[in-house]
C-alpha cells in the first residue's frame, strides 16, 4: 500500500529566521492522526537563513539525524562536540539520559536540511554522537545506507532498528529495493521529480509504503531522495 502525502497538505512554519515543513505533528502543527509512522517521530524539512538557528536547547530520550541538503551546519554541544557540516553529510545524536546542543547556519547563504527524530527502543541510554562526511560518487545513481542499526554495515549507527537510505539519480535512471516482511518504509523527495511503483512525485512529497515487497524509484527529472525503513508498527 503506498500513501502519497503532498507537501502543499503538510504543516508548516514561518518564524523569520526559520522555515519549516512538518511531515508530523511539531511545534505549531497540532494533528492527532499524525503523530508518528511507527518508530519515526519527527521530520522536519528546514530552511535556517543566514547567520541564525538554533540557541543551545536540552533534548532527552530521542535518536536525531540531521541530513544536510544545502549549505553548512554548525553542532556545539554539552559533550565537547563542536563540527561543521555540509551537503549530504549526516549528524547523529542520541540524547539519551540528556544532552544540550546548539544548531547555526554561520554562513551567508541558506541552509537547508531534514532533521529526523527516531523513539529509541528505551528510556535512559547511553548518549552519543556521530557524523560522517559521505561523498557525492557514493549516492550518485545508487543506494547508500547512511544510518543502521548498532548491529547494521552503515558508518552511523544508532540503537534502534532503523535504516535510512539516500541517493542522486538523474533524469531516467532508476533503482530498485526489496523490502523485507514485516517492514514498512517512510520516503521522502528532496528534489527533483520522481515515479514510485507509478505514483508521481513532486519535490518536497512523502510516501508511506506498507505492504510491498519491492519498490522501484524511477527520476523523471535529476531527483535526490530518502528514505527510511523501519519495523511495522
Amino acid at each position: 500500500m503506498l500513501k502519497l502525502l503532498k507537501k502543499e497538505n503538510m504543516g508548516s512554519s514561518n518564524l523569520g529566521w526559520l522555515e519549516s515543513r512538518f511531515h508530523f505533528s511539531f511545534a505549531e502543527y497540532r494533528n492527532p492522526e499524525n503523530i508518528n509512522f511507527g518508530v519515526l517521530r519527527v521530520l522536519n524539512d528546514d530552511i535556517i537563513h543566514p547567520q541564525s538557528g538554533f540557541g543551545t536547547h536540552p533534548h532527552h530520550d530521542m535518536e536525531i539525524i540531521s541530513y544536510v541538503v544545502k549549505g553548512k551546519i554548525t553542532h556545539k554541544d554539552s559533550m565537547g562536540n563542536e563540527e561543521s557540516l555540509s551537503r549530504g553529510e549526516v549528524q547523529y545524536l542520541s540524547a539519551g539520559t540528556g544532552i544540550q546542543h546548539s544548531e547555526y547556519n554561520n554562513t551567508d547563504e541558506d541552509l537547508r536540511l531534514l532533521q529526523i527524530w527516531i523513539i529509541p527502543p528505551k528510556k535512559g541510554m547511553d548518549t552519543l554522537y556521530g557524523s560522517h562526511r559521505y561523498k557525492e560518487q557514493q549516492r550518485k545513481n545508487k543506494l547508500l545506507q547512511i544510518v543502521s542499526p548498532q548491529d547494521g554495515d552503515a558508518i552511523v549507527k544508532i540503537y534502534q532498528d532503523a535504516n535510512i537510505y539516500v541517493s542522486e539519480l538523474d533524469a531516467q535512471m532508476s533503482l530498485e529495493y526489496e523490502i523485507k516482511e514485516n517492514r514498512q518504509v517512510y520516503f521522502v523527495l528532496i528534489e527533483g521529480t520522481l515515479s514510485l511503483n507509478g505514483v508521481m512525485m513532486d519535490y518536497g512529497d512523502a510516501i508511506e509504503i506498507r505492504d510491498e515487497k519491492l519498490i522501484t524509484m524511477q527520476a523523471l527529472k535529476n531527483s535526490h531522495f530518502l528514505f527510511i525503513e523501519i519495523p511495522f508498527g
